[in-house]
């Protein structure tokens, strides 16, 4: 099941930016006191007593005919089509606006949980102030500061009263994977050929609360599959298919619910800044990646093709250089048997856990091989390693000082693990840790 997600919505130069950071705990959005520099909706995901959750940040609604309003309108109501709970965030300083109102009345249409916080209640004097938001009939206002972190637990204390429950249990051995790129890469026609390849369809069951479909699957072999959709959402009649706003909005929603993501290429157009993109999100996410090439049949060939296309991929997505590359067609069905068996082997190595005895013969010999660096004369000392979760692969690597453990180390301690156990397609996180 995916993480309840939390929208923040109002008018323009309410501080939502700055509320959004706060929440998140990191300076995502871009805070400026000036309307409307928020023009796409933000992501992230944040924590609060032990629930996590996704977290929106949306442009400033208005009923004016200034730049972007209206693809800023859009943007909040697909945000808010896409919530559990919703966050209307107004000033304290302002108080009641026309644009308020018109915010308020676009969320009584969303029929979701909403609770309206007072921003810019920056003292104890002010909050008098904020009993005129009554007037929007959407229940307690609460007074907060984003500038000072004043008042948000209160607004996430009511946020999580109305997270859905997940009451379903999954079948541990159910291995969950989605297609993401650009549109028009192919993604539906692979869909409709992965199930075609023999293959028994056990149900199609709605797979979240927003009408997306998910289907199941047994390969062959007996391996049960959970296809996450990922073909756009309609809402009153209007698709936002085509806009590449809402294309990033259902691949976050994907890669959070998925083991294993597909990240589709199309061979003919070659890689755009769009796919890089979308791929980091996967990565930063810890999700198993692997690369597939559709529309394979539609390039001209000479001997060296696949050579350098695989080539041109491994310098444009240096960051992936653990996840497998396929070149496929769904047209003509070239090598799309591989794909569930790649699937297969990728969570297995998300999966993969390590004896500690093991890992630290692994680490040992990597010393060995290339000493641990030095700074201003002192020596970075590595005392043991415990792997501490898997999906992704977590190692924490007990040291002296922890900022002796430069990047470059780093990597080249990932890299012993790699060449000492199959990590294909899987990221690996190493955390240096001070020993106590």
């Amino acid at each position: 099941m995916s993480n309840p997600t939390l929208a923040i919505v109002g008018r323009p130069n309410v501080g939502k930016s700055t509320i959004f950071n706060r929440i998140a705990g990191e300076r995502i959005s871009i805070v400026e006191d000036i309307s409307g520099v928020t023009r796409d909706r933000i992501y992230a995901t944040g924590e609060w007593l032990g629930h996590e959750f996704s977290l929106i940040d949306t442009g400033g609604i208005d009923m004016g005919d200034e730049p972007f309003m209206t693809q800023i309108k859009e943007q909040a109501e697909i945000a808010i089509e896409e919530a559990d709970v919703i966050i209307l965030l107004v000033s304290g300083r302002e108080g009641v606006t026309d644009a308020d109102e018109y915010v308020a009345s676009i969320l009584y249409k969303s029929k979701k949980p909403i609770i309206l916080a007072v921003n810019k209640v920056d003292n104890p004097e002010m909050r008098n102030d904020i009993f005129e938001f009554y007037s929007l009939g959407l229940g307690d206002p609460i007074a907060v500061s984003g500038s000072h972190g004043l008042g948000l637990g209160d607004v996430l204390d009511e946020a999580i009263k109305h997270f859905p429950e997940n009451e379903e249990e999954e079948n541990p051995d159910l291995i969950k994977f989605s297609l993401i790129g650009r549109p028009n890469v192919g993604k539906s026609s692979l869909i409709n050929a992965i199930l075609g390849e023999e293959r028994v369809i056990v149900s199609n069951i709605a797979g979240t609360t927003r009408d997306a479909i998910d289907t199941y699957f047994t390969s062959k072999e007996g391996q049960e599959f959970q296809m996450i959709d990922t073909a756009g959402m309609r809402k009153r009649g209007k698709v936002y298919e085509t806009t590449e706003k809402y294309s990033v909005m259902r691949a976050m929603r994907a890669i959070d619910r998925s083991d294993v993501v597909l990240m589709v290429i199309n061979a003919d157009e070659g890689i755009r800044e769009y796919d890089k993109r979308i791929a980091g999100f996967a990565h930063e996410a810890g999700r198993g990646m692997i690369i597939v090439v559709n529309k394979w049949d539609l390039v001209k060939k000479d001997t060296h093709t696949m050579k350098k296309f695989e080539e041109e991929i491994r310098e444009e997505f240096a960051y992936l250089d653990y996840a497998p590359i396929v070149f496929v067609s769904a047209k003509t069905k070239q090598r799309l048997e591989r794909l569930p068996e790649m699937i297969e082997e990728v969570s297995a190595s998300q999966n993969l856990r390590i004896p500690t005895s093991v890992l630290n013969d692994v680490i040992m010999d990597a010393v060995a091989i290339n000493p641990t660096p030095t700074d201003k004369g002192k020596r970075l000392k590595i005392f043991y390693t415990n792997q501490v979760s898997v999906k992704p692969p977590t190692f924490v690597v007990f040291v002296n000082e922890e900022e002796l453990m430069h990047f470059s180390y780093k990597r080249f301690l990932e890299n012993q693990i790699r060449k000492a156990f199959t990590f294909e397609g899987t990221p690996i996180h190493i955390i240096p840790r001070r020993r106590k």
